[in-house]
């Protein structure tokens, strides 16, 4: 039988109930998605790393709070506020902070930017053997996982696990990562969109986000705001506790005493879906066939009745969703939304789209309303930070397969502080249980079935 043969015999028995019904997860009390049926996440563990709060629990009911974010229990607020008011770059800052738990005087600041340039070469030949000549990907997430398994091979301290070893590969791979990814990018532009290869080199004295848009764009050419925009969104991206999916991934597989870069590929492995760090790009497409669809998409009326349609599943995607809207912890507001978007008005009008920006902000004041109107309900919903970062990324000049790759630029700092966290503070494998719930079988020999 051929193998779609089988697959055709497989769906079949999927649709004659070859499936674990919903009734069988109420029996048994599964927390499916490791959810409590409030919405809150069922609590599997203890960190110092970082801390999402969006909600208050009084005598069991969940109560919409003001959102807050804090890493190392400083909030993302005044680490913004910080750095932005001393004229200078912040992702770097954020990274000594989330691995080493207290912010750097300006000595350890300044070694440590010294230090993560020097990190960010490539081992000889990488980009050759592995970009070039081996077969490039249509998908930049796929590579950048790929290329952290093969540098693997170029660190003879791969499987030494004492923790200094593990922090200096986390350091590394934390300063390759926008050099991996930008470098991905243009390959994939030269093998599948036909275009010129531009490989520039990276420069030790630029932060983090002025060497990812030089390194993207073949003139090397940045202003300093999308510079600041985008070390933002880096500080931003950078942690959400260990509750998120790619978090939690890390913690799962470093639990089982393997080596950092299987860890971290896992956590972007997990990224990579389109329930966690795809979701800008929803929004882009959401507001994409909203401008094609609604009518005047600058009319709020107009963009009101869109969003009905979309709540009815009778537009965009049919999913009846408004991407960019809503969050598992975030109920009133979501800080990360409301500092971005004060940037992106900044970018908007220097880029002469304002216009565009006040479509964002109409999906941000109506959507939430027309949720309850439609939902028949009370359930208080608010932006969430992708509502505009892709269209932050889009001002930059960003193409859309793009936005993933650069939630993981940013994002493996927080993956780092807790493969240590767990390395340090777990000690035991994560094992959660699984109710069997098949039917007993007798064995059959082969020539009798």
């Amino acid at each position: 039988m051929s193998i779609d043969g089988l697959i055709d015999q497989y769906i079949e028995k999927i649709s004659s109930g070859f499936t674990i019904s919903p009734e069988s997860f109420e029996r048994w009390n599964v927390k499916r998605g490791l959810r409590n049926n409030d919405g809150t996440g069922v609590v599997v563990g203890l960190t110092e790393i970082g801390d999402a709060h969006g909600y208050i629990l009084d005598e069991g009911e969940k109560v919409p709070d003001a959102g807050r974010l804090r890493y190392r229990g400083i909030d993302v607020y005044d680490l913004v506020k910080g750095f932005q008011t001393e004229k200078r770059f912040g992702f770097e800052e954020t990274v000594y902070l989330l691995l080493f738990g207290e912010l750097p005087n300006q000595q350890q600041y300044d070694d440590f930017c010294t230090m993560m340039g020097t990190l960010r070469e490539l081992p000889p030949r990488f980009v050759e053997d592995h970009l070039l000549i081996t077969t490039p990907s249509k998908d930049i997430m796929n590579s950048l996982s790929k290329l952290i398994l093969a540098l693997y091979s170029y660190d003879e301290t791969a499987e030494d696990y004492k923790i200094s070893s593990t922090v200096k590969q986390c350091l590394t791979l934390i300063a390759r990562f926008p050099l991996i990814v930008a470098y991905a990018y243009q390959a994939k532009r030269h093998y599948f969109n036909k275009e010129s290869l531009v490989l520039h080199s990276p420069k030790p004295e630029l932060s983090v986000a002025e060497n990812f848009l030089h390194l993207l764009r073949p003139d090397s050419q940045y202003t300093e705001l999308e510079a600041e925009l985008l070390d933002l969104c880096l500080v931003l991206h950078a942690e959400h506790g260990g509750g998120n999916n790619s978090a939690f991934t890390v913690h799962v597989v470093t639990s089982s005493d393997t080596d950092t870069y299987s860890a971290i590929s896992a956590g972007v492995g997990s990224l990579k879906g389109r329930r966690h760090g795809g979701a800008n790009n929803k929004v882009m497409g959401m507001v994409s066939d909203l401008k094609a669809n609604a009518g005047d998409w600058r009319n709020k009326e107009d963009v009101a009745n869109y969003l009905r349609k979309i709540l009815r599943k009778e537009a965009n995607d049919g999913s009846g969703l408004i991407y960019g809207l809503g969050h598992a912890i975030y109920t009133v507001s979501d800080p990360r939304a409301e500092i971005l978007k004060k940037k992106a008005y900044e970018l908007a009008k220097l880029n002469d789209r304002l216009d565009e920006f006040e479509l964002y902000k109409n999906i941000e004041e109506l959507g939430p309303k027309l949720f309850c109107e439609e939902k028949g309900t009370d359930k208080v919903v608010c932006a969430n930070v992708d509502l505009f970062s892709g269209f932050v990324y889009s001002m930059l000049g960003l193409e859309s397969d793009l936005y993933t790759p650069l939630f993981a630029i940013s994002r493996i700092s927080g993956w780092s502080a807790h493969l240590i966290e767990e390395i340090t503070c777990g000690g035991k494998i994560i094992r959660p249980a699984y109710k069997s719930v098949s039917k007993r079988q007798s064995y059959i020999p082969i020539n009798q079935r």
